[in-house]
C-alpha cells in the first residue's frame, strides 16, 4: 500500500534519510494520522516509495518498536500501537498561565509569529538560542557508533530508568568533567531534561506547598511547579547569582554554575548558604545544570552536588545542546531514596524509554572518547564566537544594553540602558531592519527592569557584524524617536 509523507520536509531538517522516516512517521502517529491499529508498509514497499534500502527501513521500524510507537506481529506486519496525544491537544497543552500576573503564553504562537516574521524576511539574522546545527557534529563518529549498536543486541530490556550502559557511561563523564562521585544506579534518563524536572516536581511538590524559584528563571519550570499545584515563590538574583534567605519551604529550585538567564556564577559562601538552609528545612535541591559544558576562560565551576554530603541536591543535566536537533536527551543524578519512587513514576508515563538505539549509540560515542572531543572543538568554535559577539557590541553598541559579564554558556544577558518605552520601541524596528533577538521580560516572574538574550553560537561571525550592524542602525532609529 502507498503511505504518503511529506518527506521533502523532514530531508531539509535531518541529514539522513532513515532519520527523516523514522520523524515523519513519529509525527504522523503523534497527529493522529496513523491511529492505534494502522498497519504500516513492508519495508520493501515503504523502501521501494521513498528510494531507500529496505536495510535502512527495517533500523526505522526497529526504533518505532524500541519507542513504543509500534508493534510487529510474524507473519501479519507492523501495526501502529496505543494512543498518541494529538495535535489539537498538543496546541491545548501548549497554552499555560506562566506569568505571575495572569498573562496567557502560548508556545505555539509565539513560534507562528516568529514563522511570519521569518517569511516576510528572509534575510532576518536570528539572535534567539539555536540548537547545534548539523556541521558542528561528527556524523561519521555518530554513524559508527550506530551502525556498531545496530549490530549488537541492543534491544535487551533497560527499563524505565534507560539505558544501563548509557548511564555507566554519563556516570564516569560526570566524574571526570564535573566532579560528581555519582553512581550509575542513581541516574535517570529522561526524553529531555524537563522532562525530569517536570516529574521531580510532581513526586516532590504537594498542592498549596511552596517552591522556590529564582527571577528571572526559565519559565518551564514555573509550569511544572504550577502544574502540581505548588506556590511559587520568587527570589531575585543579582550578579552573583541566588540570594539566599531562610524561606519557610522544602523545595528550590536553582541554576548555580551558570544561572539562567543571566549567567551569573553561584560564590562559595551562597552555596553552603543554600546547602545549610536544605538542611535545616530538611528540603530538596533540584539544581539545573543546563549548559555549562560550554566554558571559555576562568577556572571550572563545581557543580552545587560536589558540595553535598546530606544527599539533598538533585542535579540535572541535558544533552540538548551537544547533540544532534533529532535527539532529545536528560538525566537527573538523585539521592538513592528517591530513584525507585522517580522510576516508579517515569514508568507511568513511558513504560518502554525512548530512542534506545541512540541511547547506546551514545555510550558508545562516550566510551569510545568521541563526545569529548566533540565537546573540545564546540568550546573552541562558541567561544570564538562568544568573544567575537562581545568585542562587536562593545564596538558598536555600546549605549544600548549593559552586558552581564560570563565565561561559559550559549547566550548573553543584557539589560536595557534606557526606559521600558523606548525598549520598545527598538524591538519594533529592530524587527523592522530584520534582526530578530528574545525578549528576557518572559524570564521574570515578576516584572522587571527591560532585558534581552543574545544567542550566537549558531551564526557565522559576518552574520553576527550584520545583525549588531543592524541593531545599531534600530538603536539610533528609536533613540532619534525619543528625542
Amino acid at each position: 500500500m502507498e503511505l504518503w509523507l511529506p518527506m521533502n520536509s523532514y530531508e531539509h531538517q535531518h541529514r539522513y534519510k532513515y532519520t527523516a522516516l523514522y520523524h515523519a512517521l513519529r509525527d504522523a502517529i503523534h497527529a493522529g494520522t496513523l491511529v492505534g491499529g494502522t498497519r504500516l508498509p513492508s519495508t520493501r514497499e515503504l523502501a521501494r516509495q521513498y528510494d531507500m534500502s529496505r536495510g535502512s527501513v527495517a533500523q526505522v521500524y526497529d526504533m518505532l518498536l524500541a519507542d513504543g510507537y509500534v508493534e510487529a506481529h510474524r507473519g501479519r506486519g507492523t501495526f501502529v500501537t496505543g494512543s498518541f496525544t494529538t495535535e489539537k491537544q498538543a496546541e491545548q497543552e501548549a497554552v499555560i498561565d506562566l506569568s505571575p500576573w495572569g498573562e496567557r503564553v502560548s508556545r505555539l504562537d509565539t513560534q507562528k509569529v516568529a514563522e511570519s516574521v521569518h517569511d516576510q524576511n528572509q534575510d532576518v539574522i536570528d539572535f534567539h538560542v539555536h540548537r547545534m546545527p548539523a556541521d558542528h557534529f561528527p556524523e561519521a563518529e555518530w554513524k559508527s557508533a550506530l551502525a556498531a549498536v545496530h549490530r549488537s543486541d541492543w534491544r535487551e530490556q533497560s527499563g524505565a530508568a534507560g539505558d544501563p550502559e548509557l548511564r555507566e557511561a554519563i556516570a564516569s563523564h560526570l566524574r571526570w568533567t564535573r566532579g560528581i562521585q555519582a553512581d550509575a544506579s542513581q541516574i535517570v534518563l529522561f526524553s529531555g531534561s524537563m522532562q525530569g524536572i517536570t516529574l521531580l516536581a510532581q513526586l516532590l511538590i504537594r498542592e498549596g506547598s511552596s517552591a522556590i524559584l529564582e527571577n528571572p528563571g526559565y519559565p518551564g519550570i514555573a509550569h511544572a511547579v504550577n502544574s502540581c499545584g505548588g506556590r511559587i515563590v520568587p527570589t531575585n538574583v543579582d550578579s552573583q547569582g541566588i540570594i539566599p534567605q531562610d524561606w519557610e519551604a522544602q523545595t528550590l529550585f536553582v541554576t548555580p554554575t551558570r544561572q539562567f538567564p543571566t549567567g551569573a556564577v553561584l560564590g562559595l559562601d551562597r552555596r553552603q548558604a543554600l546547602l545549610a538552609w536544605a538542611s535545616k528545612h530538611n528540603a530538596v535541591i533540584i539544581e539545573d545544570d543546563y549548559d555549562s559544558e560550554f566554558r571559555w576562560g576562568g577556572r571550572p565551576i563545581e557543580p552545587l552536588k560536589v558540595l553535598d554530603r546530606e544527599q539533598r541536591v538533585i542535579y540535572v543535566g541535558s544533552f540538548t545542546q551537544t547533540m544532534i536537533a533529532s535527539f532529545r536527551l536528560g538525566y537527573a543524578v538523585l539521592p538513592p531514596s528517591l530513584v525507585q519512587p522517580l522510576v516508579a513514576a517515569k514508568a507511568l508515563y513511558e513504560p518502554v524509554p525512548p530512542a534506545l538505539l541512540e541511547q547506546r549509540a551514545l555510550a558508545k560515542f562516550m566510551s569510545r572518547g568521541g563526545y569529548l572531543r566533540h565537546l573540545r572543538r564546540l568550546t573552541r568554535l562558541y567561544g570564538e564566537r562568544h568573544a567575537f559577539f562581545v568585542q562587536e557590541m562593545q564596538c558598536q553598541l555600546p549605549e544600548a544594553f549593559t552586558m552581564q559579564p560570563g565565561d561559559a554558556g550559549l547566550h548573553i544577558y543584557a539589560t536595557w540602558n534606557g526606559c521600558p518605552d523606548s525598549y520598545i520601541s527598538f524591538k519594533t524596528v529592530a524587527l523592522e531592519e530584520g534582526v530578530r533577538f528574545r525578549d528576557a521580560v518572559r524570564y521574570q516572574l515578576i516584572p522587571g527592569h527591560p532585558a534581552a538574550c543574545f544567542g550566537f553560537a549558531h551564526l557565522e561571525k559576518e552574520e553576527i557584524t550584520e545583525g549588531i550592524r543592524r541593531l545599531r542602525l534600530a538603536w539610533e532609529k528609536s533613540t532619534f524617536s525619543f528625542r
